[in-house]
């Protein structure tokens, strides 16, 4: 009898399976008695029956045949909750199944257990929403997983599931995946289905999952990507993932090491890790380091505002009277986006895409690869709602409801004065950049590579402070393949604790990577 679930990577398991060592009822108790052990909080939901109906009738001789699997909430499964972590919608039962999971279960065979936590409707980098409360790092009760796909982070980190899905707008797998020591890929835009029902604007969006290792991602692509006439934004299949890990020649590949990509300010220690691990990386892959400076606008606050349009259609006409129920960040987000966001800030948001997207180019032709820190920092506080611990401006606008009242007051202020001055809102927002940096430090690091829509890996780059730190290696379009020989290659270099040292028992290993 199996009592604990699997500590390997999901490819692993399926060799079990195969090898007849392990059964799929087997690992699906012992998963389901591990969530129910666990303090963590990062399942939502659970479907048992339905669990072990499809452990049953695994088969193993499919991609992840018979694997457990944790799906992220703000993917719809049919007759599952899909609330996207929301008290607006906290009785709304899906009625269809995404593409990509029904991919998942479909060619690639997993058994979804249940849904993991998110952060209300994917809207910010943290591990806590009204819903659900707080979801904890399995390396460190009391610090965020991050977000958006904190509970799935936390679900394979932590020991309970060996496969889980993710989605990442502006940096939710990649983010998450740095703060739990886990390997967190964004494929090129387009390079898995969002549909049924996806947005087309603003084609930042991409779904995949978080990995234990190298070669789960690459399944995970064999078993999820390729076009679907659902969504027009796919890309052409590209077979082959997995038994193409390993044969790209890194030697003579150049790289720029930019870890505060972005302008953004990095914590003690974070820039000096991210340093030794790119050198390490070099000097393993014969890749060539070239000085080069990549300084492309930081998007954070355009993106924002142009992301909660489609937040507002799927509120519909639940807003403004929904608001008590959003978290507050959301709600003062709404309100922002509805007084700042026109016309003009629509032009300046697009002229700055159009600069990030040259910046990169001509960073790409120059170099193969980029090396930044995916966060700025370990992680910080599960119950904080922002990284920074400086006073923001979200706090200033929740601080009591007289602060509420006048804040709403200047925004009305402000929708009626842009109509006679349009260039007002694009210039509070310059201000308010400058004035409280969390507006725009947020996934700034991840953000550019949504904008853009080049693909970015987060590969576990040992600790600061005894917690995970993620080294973010950019590449170009359709660059996917290589991205991933480049993780191989630190992976086969510098290997990482599958999961967190205290979910394995093995505290020995916590210890920063020298």
């Amino acid at each position: 009898m199996t009592d604990l679930p699997w500590t390997g990577d999901a490819c692993s398991l399926v060799d079990a399976f195969r090898a007849g060592e392990r059964s799929p009822l087997e690992e699906l108790d012992a998963t389901l008695a591990a969530i129910d052990a666990s303090d963590l909080n990062a399942f939502v939901h659970l479907d048992p029956e339905r669990a072990r109906r499809a452990a049953a009738d695994a088969d193993v001789s499919k991609p992840f045949g018979g694997v457990p699997a944790g799906i992220k909430e703000l993917e719809p499964v049919a007759g599952w909750p899909f609330s996207e972590a929301s008290l607006v919608f906290a009785d709304r039962v899906a009625t269809y199944t995404s593409h990509h999971i029904e991919r998942l279960v479909d060619r690639g065979g997993a058994v979804p257990v249940g849904a993991t936590a998110a952060s209300e409707f994917g809207g910010l980098n943290v591990s806590i929403s009204k819903m659900h409360g707080v979801t904890h790092n399995p390396w460190r009760r009391g610090r965020t997983v991050g977000g958006s796909s904190g509970g799935s982070s936390a679900a394979v980190a932590g020991g309970l599931v060996s496969l889980a899905t993710g989605g990442d707008g502006g940096g939710s797998i990649r983010i998450p995946a740095g703060y739990t020591g886990l390997l967190g890929m964004k494929g090129t835009f387009g390079r898995i289905p969002r549909s049924p029902h996806a947005y087309t604007r603003p084609n930042t969006v991409v779904v995949g999952n978080v990995s234990r290792s190298v070669r789960d991602a690459a399944r995970y692509f064999d078993a999820c990507a390729g076009p679907h006439l659902f969504d027009p934004s796919t890309l052409p299949g590209a077979a082959g993932w997995e038994a193409g890990l390993g044969t790209h020649d890194l030697k003579g590949r150049k790289v720029a090491v930019v870890p505060a990509l972005g302008g953004v300010t990095l914590e003690p220690g974070v820039e000096d890790q991210i340093r030794a691990e790119a050198k390490a990386l070099v000097a393993a892959s014969g890749m060539i380091e070239v000085d080069l400076r990549v300084e492309p606008p930081n998007l954070s606050a355009p993106w924002m505002m142009g992301n909660l349009a489609t937040l507002l259609a799927a509120l519909g006409s639940k807003w403004p009277g929904c608001a008590r129920d959003l978290t507050e960040e959301i709600a003062i987000g709404l309100r922002l986006a509805e007084s700042m966001y026109n016309l003009h800030t629509a032009a300046v948001a697009e002229e700055l895409r159009i600069t990030a997207n040259e910046v990169m180019a001509a960073a790409f032709d120059q170099v193969d690869f980029i090396v930044a820190a995916t966060n700025p920092g370990p992680a910080f506080a599960a119950d904080a709602v922002m990284s920074t611990s400086t006073s923001s401006f979200v706090d200033w606008a929740k601080a009591s409801p007289i602060a509420e009242w006048v804040f709403r007051g200047v925004m009305l202020g402000v929708r009626m004065t842009a109509a006679a001055f349009p260039k007002l809102p694009s210039a509070l927002l310059v201000d308010a950049g400058a004035r409280f940096p969390d507006l725009v430090n947020m996934g700034a690091l991840t953000i550019i590579s949504n904008i853009y829509g080049n693909p970015a890996v987060s590969i576990p780059a040992g600790t600061v402070d005894g917690l995970p730190v993620g080294m973010q290696v950019l590449g170009r379009h359709h660059d996917d393949a290589l991205l991933f020989d480049v993780a191989l290659a630190v992976e086969r270099d510098r290997p990482w604790p599958m999961v967190a040292p205290v979910a394995a028992g093995t505290a020995s290993l916590a210890g920063d990577r020298g």
